[in-house]
């Protein structure tokens, strides 16, 4: 299929419409969630980005054609829109990840029911209004075209349990993404999931270790370690873990906290006192264990005029081994950091955890990196090299593996994840042969 122009023309005044007001828009993101400004200008560059994306994907929707083993007869697939696509998304990308999957969705002909976080509610309205401003200075109908639906637990709930919505997808915690497919299973509906990730980077003799410092202290300590991407666990080969160590804390020591929207911050508060209290326990978990932990304190007066929030500094923490709550997501900054002897090892340990999304090597051997990529290599659905493993871009599929949920959003093929398949058998010819040779005279 291919959508109207009109519905084209759409998806480019909506980007464009995000375009004019991105001052804005990211300074909203900042202030709801904490993220530095650079981060909440980068997101509604997703936002711009996704639209033009899908006006392009708008004319390349393309099905198959089979030959037939039959005479005189064509076998097609066809794809066709799946209907109403529920979208559940959580508070630390608040515009980007609704974007990722409406423009996909709407770019396949199907209609949108949005539940935000209800931590970021003023994002959702600010962006769904600029969705539903483009429809209406087209002249496009846009009643049942979009609709936001505010609130708790329960709201997305109703939205799960639907009978109309066809497809829910739902990026947040794995706890939540368990309910949701079991509540879609139910039904036999599909669900698209995007949930936590526990995700790795392995540093090898002959890394770049000014890639590797960089590369770790955004992934790690941006957007305050809640990115489903953030680097939480560094497996850094012995011979270079001291003096990488050694580099990392004094970065981190002297990284500014504070008000997000004051140039020259790159870190800012934490979502709320959950996540603060969250973090002080996976730290004093580690403590338990015999670690050795540089910072993650309050930064105590951080905030614009000493106003409150939960700052804190990002932490290292130092373990002799893969274990306690280095095995488990944590959503505050926490980069975990652990020796290795063996490259076998380490990607071992890379994968031995549940969540699997993304991943990173840095080395300057081609043979550890292309280990790394294969099959033999990292099981998440992102393996970097010679980057950190956050900030993905929109041209590639976006996802993981095992309790990440294994959906994918964003580029690639992932507009089939909005679609429904159908395989047409056309017979233009006076007979009817069957399929395997079968033989049915009457």
């Amino acid at each position: 299929m291919c959508p109207h122009p009109s519905a084209v023309n759409w998806y480019a005044s909506f980007g464009e419409t995000v375009r004019r007001h991105k001052p804005e828009l990211g300074q909203l993101i900042s202030l709801e969630t904490g993220k530095i400004l650079q981060e909440g200008l980068g997101e509604v560059q997703e936002v711009i980005d996704i639209c033009e994306f899908a006006v392009g994907l708008s004319r390349q929707l393309y099905g198959l054609t089979i030959a037939s083993e039959r005479p005189d007869h064509k076998l097609l697939e066809t794809w066709h829109p799946v209907g109403v696509v529920g979208i559940i998304s959580a508070f630390n990308f608040p515009m980007a990840v609704f974007a990722w999957n409406a423009a996909l969705a709407l770019v396949c002909g199907n209609t949108l029911a949005w539940k935000p976080s209800e931590k970021t509610p003023l994002s959702a309205v600010a962006l769904h209004g600029l969705l539903l401003r483009a429809a209406k200075e087209l002249g496009l109908d846009t009643e049942g075209l979009s609709e936001l639906l505010i609130g708790e637990r329960s709201v997305g709930e109703a939205l799960v349990n639907h009978p109309q919505v066809k497809l829910v997808s739902a990026t947040g915690s794995t706890a939540m993404g368990k309910k949701v497919a079991m509540a879609c299973a139910a039904q036999f509906k599909r669900s698209l999931l995007e949930l936590g990730g526990n995700n790795a980077a392995i540093v090898c003799p002959s890394a770049n270790l000014e890639l590797v410092v960089r590369g770790a202290a955004f992934a790690a300590a941006g957007t305050a370690g809640q990115r489903c991407t953030s680097l939480r666990r560094l497996i850094v080969h012995r011979s270079v873990y001291a003096a990488l160590v050694e580099r990392l804390v004094s970065v981190f020591a002297r990284l500014p906290v504070g008000n997000p929207l004051t140039e020259g911050t790159l870190v800012g508060p934490l979502i709320d006192g959950r996540a603060f209290d969250s973090m002080q326990t996976a730290l004093a978990s580690a403590k338990g264990l015999g670690a050795k932990v540089h910072f993650g304190q309050r930064e105590e007066g951080a905030g614009a005029g000493g106003s409150a929030g939960h700052y804190v500094r990002p932490a290292i923490v130092e373990l002799a081994e893969q274990a306690g709550p280095m095995l488990h997501e944590t959503f505050a900054p926490i980069l975990y950091v652990v020796p290795y002897d063996d490259f076998d090892e380490a990607i071992a340990m890379n994968n031995a955890v549940v969540h699997g999304l993304s991943s990173a090597v840095f080395t300057q051997d081609l043979r550890e990196a292309e280990r790394f990529t294969s099959a033999r290599g990292s099981d998440c659905g992102i393996a970097n090299v010679n980057i950190g493993t956050s900030g993905a871009e929109i041209g590639g599929a976006f996802g993981g593996e095992k309790e990440t949920g294994g959906g994918r959003e964003s580029g690639s093929d992932s507009w089939k994840a909005y679609m429904r398949r159908a395989t047409n058998t056309v017979n233009y010819g006076a007979s009817l042969p069957l399929a395997q040779g079968i033989r049915f005279d009457i």
